[in-house]
């Protein structure tokens, strides 16, 4: 099956095809360094991570670029606030980005461009939107981009510029011929940071620094624009206005745009007060659940926070892992037939997944069919009396780590994973957990729980044994069966 996304710009699914055999070039909008980042730029980077991970695994060689914006009104803002230099300022936020997305699993860009390291060629694309009339000076030194000279404005919105002028003004003072014009130069304030240019001493407006650093990185077109459905319009939109009006022709052959987060079902906003940085959710939540709770629903729709939904991804990546700690618990002999029956559950779900991703990355149904094929090796686990030789267990743990490779998950060893407890990975974390009571079951409470588990097996209700197993396997509890029945113990 061919790849494929659905394009913003045509509002379809396309296969994808690159501009170079095998060679997907993508640009991903990055984060404003002047703040914690936040839930929203967690799924933002893991939703194009995952995309990433896929085109990779299926045989593309992908150059990823993602930018950092080191110089806006808010950074400046902030910056004097704390009475420091805006490059302090943003070299101290560049590094909480990392230590967040390292933390996450999301691997770092091939190319991470800062827009204060591409002024000069900033300038230059402003000189040439100026010579072809395209661009226009107004006040004290501000260039603005003349929307009515770009025929194609409004396309990847998907509305007419009359449409959209009417939620917009022209505010005084500023000079501009249309409400949607918008700035390639602002002319420096008193107090700001600025740069030399043919226009006097200024700074370069937000939507012109992706299209000139996507364009010197990846060239003049390239395959893949991402970023969160919140920048589609303005802000890619003149993006597309500036790019295409330069250069002459198209400019990004797919656009790509992941859906908003919400906190208990409304939209995330600091005025709300349901704000979550990832610092805090991470030292609630071990940086996995995050990401499989993220990656549960299509990256194209709203996802919803809650501190429910987050229990309940904790206990659905739980059974996950004590699947993998099941397989690797290894007997000896040949598994008679046991491993042609692990090869075809495999072989299955490796195809399953694959199909899934392939249409438009969809994260959601690939997991659907990890837990189908969760449940399918452990039918053949417990036909082996739930320890079965290695050769018969490998092909089940390679499908694991196969996709466990795409989606950025199991990344621990599953020992160490239900040692971390209910909170997150950080140190002390199962011990806080015990303190809290967390995990920490009697003797009495064990017995009873492995007796409703047998009860259950009885009758053949196996979905409640394995949720019972589970949550012991959570709490640290491993189980053991046998001839003369089910033995457990403390992990230590």
């Amino acid at each position: 099956m061919a790849i494929q996304l659905y394009n913003t710009l045509t509002h379809r699914k396309e296969v994808l095809e690159t501009i170079e055999p095998d060679h997907v070039k993508m640009y991903v909008c990055g984060v404003t360094v002047y703040d914690d980042c936040h839930l929203g730029h967690a799924r933002a980077a893991i939703v194009f991570d995952v995309i990433r991970r896929h085109l990779e695994f299926r045989g593309k060689k992908v150059t990823f670029v993602c930018n950092f914006t080191d110089i806006d009104d808010k950074i400046i803002v902030r910056a004097n606030r704390r009475k420091i230099p805006t490059g302090e300022l943003t070299e101290e936020f560049i590094q909480e980005y990392y230590n967040d997305m390292d933390a996450l699993g999301v691997r770092r860009a091939d190319v991470a461009p800062r827009a204060t390291e591409h002024i000069p060629e900033m300038i230059e694309m402003i000189g040439r939107l100026e010579e072809k009339g395209i661009a226009y000076r107004a006040g004290a030194g501000d260039v603005y981009y003349d929307i009515s000279k770009f025929e194609g404005y409004g396309k990847l919105s998907n509305r007419s510029t009359e449409d959209l002028e009417s939620g917009y003004r022209i505010e005084p003072g500023e000079g501009k011929n249309n409400p949607l014009d918008f700035t390639l130069w602002k002319a420096a304030k008193p107090e700001e940071p600025f740069w030399e240019s043919p226009w006097g001493r200024g700074r370069p407006g937000w939507h012109l620094e992706c299209s000139v650093m996507s364009s010197r990185y990846l060239g003049e077109s390239f395959d893949i624009h991402g970023g969160g459905n919140d920048l589609l319009f303005p802000h890619h939109e003149n993006e597309i206005a500036q790019s295409e009006g330069c250069i002459g022709h198209d400019w990004v052959r797919y656009w790509m745009h992941n859906g908003m987060v919400h906190i208990n079902h409304e939209k995330m906003s600091k005025s709300k007060g349901n704000f979550f940085t990832i610092k805090a959710i991470l030292a609630e939540h071990p940086a996995e659940v995050v990401r499989f709770f993220l990656l549960g629903t299509h990256y194209r729709h709203p996802v919803d926070y809650s501190d429910q939904v987050m229990q309940e991804a904790r206990k659905g990546l739980d059974r996950l892992y004590n699947s993998i700690l099941r397989l690797r618990q290894f007997s000896s002999g040949d598994g008679g037939g046991l491993r042609e029956k692990m090869e075809a559950a495999s072989g299955k779900f490796r195809e399953s997944f694959t199909e899934a991703m392939d249409d438009d990355f969809n994260t959601a149904r690939a997991m659907g069919h990890l837990f189908d094929f969760m449940r399918e090796s452990n039918v053949v686990l417990q036909e082996g009396g739930w320890h079965i030789p290695e050769e018969a267990a490998r092909p089940a743990l390679d499908a694991y780590a196969q996709a466990g490779e795409v989606l950025g998950l199991f990344r621990m060893d599953p020992d160490e994973w239900f040692r971390q407890g209910w909170r997150g990975g950080g140190e002390g974390a199962a011990e806080d957990a015990a303190e809290d009571g967390n995990g920490d079951l009697s003797d009495r409470d064990i017995d009873g729980l492995i007796k409703k588990r047998n009860e259950a097996r009885g009758a053949k209700d196996f979905s409640e044994a394995d949720r019972i197993r589970d949550e012991l396997a959570s709490a640290g509890i491993l189980l053991e069966d046998g001839p003369s029945g089910t033995i457990w113990k403390r992990r230590p």
